[in-house]
């Protein structure tokens, strides 16, 4: 099944996006400021939700973890 039809797999996919996109923006920022427009938008957006929503980003790794390993 897709993670577009199951909301728990969704929702991993768009917090290890964002995750993914905050970390590579640490080590090379102007691959990511330099693409604010057209499609790669997209991943500066969430680099962007990634610095500053960070300690509700981490509680939600968290939490998602927590449910996948011990609720599943």
């Amino acid at each position: 099944m897709s993670a577009i039809f199951n909301l728990q797999s969704l929702l991993t996919v768009a917090l290890l996006l964002i995750c993914t996109c905050t970390y590579l923006k640490s080590f090379f920022p102007t691959v990511l400021d330099k693409n604010r427009t057209g499609v790669l938008k997209t991943f500066w957006k969430c680099a962007r939700i990634g610095e500053r929503l960070s300690p509700w980003i981490a509680s939600s790794c968290l939490f998602m973890a927590f449910s996948i390993l011990f609720l599943n």
